[in-house]
């Protein structure tokens, strides 16, 4: 079957317009397509000028002669007749060979968007779209950034995408290849076919020059690529990608063993670790959407997004929703559907919504603000229902009164949990995980006293006990000891203790409706 691009050539649209950074996969698809249908080939970009697709897949430069607007193949420094030819480098004197050249011709041009701010240059695109028809030319138009408005009206957009998984693939193993026989060393590879699944997915989101200058740094680095890479390779394309508008790209340094508790919410994420993989997918089955997670303040939501996507080995976006709003009439959903896009553009990605119910406190009941979060709310839930980009939606929310009944039903998110505070053994689990953190054993600490002591700690509340109490032993000059923990204990009223009608309420609220996350 053709491709679309293909079609739209085959069916004679004068302009074609597609915006990519991958400017090289698409000048690939274009040339594959003119061979296919063999009708010629031209290209332009203002610093090598119009050249031809020669025969031998070589590309030829074009000149005109000097005085006239004959046109030459350069093949030697002096042009036909002995006349030196000027090399086309000028849009308009492109524009031009445009037109002069037989019909039925394929003309590429690159960053051409900036140039259609001449009025001579956008008359020049209007007469060849009229053209076009009779011609039974395609002009396509390959721009980094968005072409002007007067000129996109005239386009027919297509959506390159970014590379397949097959794709990605093979600039995996053609990556290896090409270092393989470059390298003076001997180069390795261990990946089991789950690794290379895994790698696959790591780079999606990435240009395939970008994929491959990750990858050929990953085998350089000790000449082998194996699976302790693909940490390595994630931060690289975190560090690439970076951060942008409403999303903010945070470093996963948490691993499920740094979460104390949540055992049922732990299982569920385990059972799911390879939603995203090919195996699955073959298997018959859906990628995980995503997980609503409700409860106290300081219980662990926001580790365990950290958690996940370091466990699942994907990047992990942090939406900020106090960004979200701006002061200009539609600029706010423009900042979301922007967000949502980034998020498509860099899958598979962990999307953390950190406080869900203040992005969208007013779309549950009447407002001021004129529809806004209603507006919003409908963007986000029609994403969340529509995308089949490999996307996992982590939303942690502390308030469930704000929360519209709309977003929590099945189809949105995978499962609703409740993180209520940590039980006894929890909370020992909890100190433990804070103690060795900070490299002291806590098998020297009476944990099962220091759980009792400490009910209704969260887990926040925890951490800073270790700390004040380390702070305490450092002030006498002695090693932290159980008794530093009891009096920090003593010392701290916790959040259960000053909100303890609210966090009853929420109790009550998610008894029946929430799936309990220990």
């Amino acid at each position: 079957m053709p491709s679309s691009l293909k079609l739209l050539v085959q069916s004679r649209h004068p302009l074609i317009s597609i915006e990519t950074r991958d400017e090289e996969r698409a000048v690939q698809e274009v040339r594959k397509i003119a061979i296919e249908l063999g009708r010629p080939l031209y290209e332009w970009s203002m610093t090598s000028g119009m050249r031809q697709l020669g025969e031998k897949g070589t590309w030829l430069p074009i000149a005109m002669l000097a005085g006239h607007q004959t046109l030459t193949l350069i093949t030697q420094a002096v042009g036909i007749g002995g006349e030196a030819g000027t090399p086309v480098k000028k849009a308009i004197d492109a524009l031009h060979v445009a037109i002069e050249l037989p019909q039925s011709t394929i003309y590429l041009f690159k960053d051409l968007g900036p140039h259609a701010k001449d009025a001579q240059v956008h008359r020049m695109l209007r007469d060849l779209a009229a053209l076009g028809d009779r011609r039974q030319s395609n002009i396509i138009l390959v721009d980094a950034l968005p072409l002007p408005t007067e000129v996109k009206r005239l386009t027919i957009p297509f959506e390159l995408g970014w590379p397949t998984a097959e794709e990605l693939e093979e600039v995996i193993k053609h990556t290896y290849t090409k270092v393989r026989r470059e390298s003076m060393y001997e180069v390795t590879a261990t990946l089991t076919r789950r690794d290379m699944d895994q790698l696959v997915q790591t780079l999606r989101g990435l240009t395939r020059s970008e994929a491959e200058r990750i990858v050929a740094s990953a085998i350089y680095r000790d000449y082998t690529l194996k699976p302790e890479d693909l940490p390595l390779i994630l931060e690289a394309k975190r560090a690439l990608l970076g951060s942008a508008g409403c999303l903010e790209s945070v470093a996963a340094d948490f691993t499920m063993e740094d979460v104390g508790g949540l055992d049922n919410l732990k299982a569920w994420l385990k059972q799911r670790r390879d939603g995203f993989s090919k195996k699955a997918r073959d298997f018959g089955l859906p990628t995980p959407r995503g997980i609503l997670m409700l409860g106290i303040p300081g219980a662990g939501k926001s580790l365990c997004a950290k958690a996940v996507a370091a466990d699942w080995r994907m990047p992990l976006l942090r939406l900020d929703p106090g960004v979200l709003y701006q002061k200009y009439i539609g600029e706010s959903e423009s900042q979301l559907r922007q967000a949502l896009a980034q998020a498509e553009a860099m899958a598979p990605v962990v999307l953390w919504i950190d406080e869900i119910e203040k992005a969208f406190a007013s779309a549950s009941a009447a407002s001021a603000d004129g529809g806004l979060s209603k507006r919003m709310f409908g963007t986000l839930l029609s994403w969340m229902q529509d995308h089949r980009h490999p996307i996992f939606i982590v939303a942690t929310a502390n308030d469930i009164s704000a929360l519209p009944p709309e977003l929590m039903r099945k189809g949105r998110f995978d499962e609703v949990f409740f993180v209520d505070l940590p039980s006894a053994e929890a909370r020992a689990s909890i100190l433990a995980i804070h103690l060795e953190r900070r490299k002291r054993s806590p098998g020297i600490f009476d944990l099962e006293q220091l759980a009792a002591a400490s009910v209704g700690f969260n887990g926040s509340e925890l951490e800073q006990a270790v700390i004040g109490s380390m702070y305490a032993a450092f002030q006498e000059g002695t090693e932290v000891q159980s008794r530093h923990l009891f009096e920090e204990f003593a010392k701290t009223r916790p959040l259960s203790v000053l909100m303890h009608e609210k966090i009853e309420e929420l109790r009550d609220w998610a008894a029946n409706r929430c799936v309990s996350a220990d």
